[in-house]
């Protein structure tokens, strides 16, 4: 029998297998995203039954098999119970968790879009900081990961670095007010708006939610990040559908 292999990482999804078992996809620190069973887990007394389900975050131990793993035990640090008894909160963290599906990959590095993941679904209980930002600052970041994301530091067109003020779509990036006048699918951007993307782009995960921004601010922010969003992600997710549904936009 093989050894016990510990990786740290974070539920995203589970699903019923036979009657008594299931079937989860965790990302993970050590091995990108993976696939186990968790055997029996559906069972009331199962000591697997609350450590495979969504949101749930510790060191699962497996068994690792030739085309599977299988999941023996875990030390759960975080169940996110807070979110996960709220409605709005809950679908938010459910389209985080479909969003880091799509980008992750089996023995790809994914230590980055873990640590992004588990402090965006943090933010999303904090109080202070609205959650449509933390959506949309959360979905720069995870793109820029995977190395698709806009150029904000200097203009488009000209390559300078003063006075950027608008986003050029076509471009994806920033542009200075000099050149703004010559290209036609630009959207002006306030100076904090600017700042909301360099910020983005530049901060470590731990460091990315420290700050609000005025509901101008955010608007301009979500009218960019929904073009640049759509034009590099094709996938409708299910869970985005359903979130719109209950925000009643």
């Amino acid at each position: 029998m093989s050894k016990l292999l510990a990786l740290t990482g974070m539920v995203l999804s589970a699903n019923p297998i036979g009657d008594y078992d299931k079937r989860i996809v965790i990302l993970t620190r050590e091995r990108g995203k993976i696939s186990a069973f968790a055997k029996g887990a559906r069972r009331q007394n199962s000591s697997l039954l609350a450590a495979s389900n969504p949101f749930v975050f510790g060191t699962f131990s497996f068994y690792e098999g030739r085309t599977s793993y299988t999941l023996v035990s875990a030390r759960i640090e975080n169940y996110f119970q807070t979110l996960t008894q709220d409605l709005e909160g809950v679908y938010f963290g459910f389209y985080f968790m479909e969003f880091a599906d799509y980008y992750a990959r089996e023995n790809n590095d994914d230590a980055e879009l873990l640590k992004l993941l588990y402090v965006s679904l943090r933010a999303l209980t904090n109080q202070r900081l609205s959650r449509e930002l933390v959506r949309y600052t959360f979905e720069l970041k995870a793109m820029m990961l995977n190395g698709e994301y806009p150029e904000v530091f200097t203009c488009r067109e000209c390559r300078g670095s003063e006075r950027l003020g608008a986003f050029m779509l076509s471009g994806d990036g920033m542009i200075c007010m000099d050149c703004a006048g010559k290209v036609h699918d630009c959207i002006r951007l306030q100076d904090a708006t600017v700042y909301t993307f360099q910020h983005v782009i530049s901060a470590s995960p731990d460091k990315l939610y420290t700050f609000t921004v005025s509901p101008e601010v955010l608007r301009e922010f979500k009218t960019v990040m929904e073009c640049f969003r759509k034009k590099y992600i094709e996938k409708e997710f299910n869970s985005l559908k359903i979130l719109k549904t209950i925000l009643n936009y």
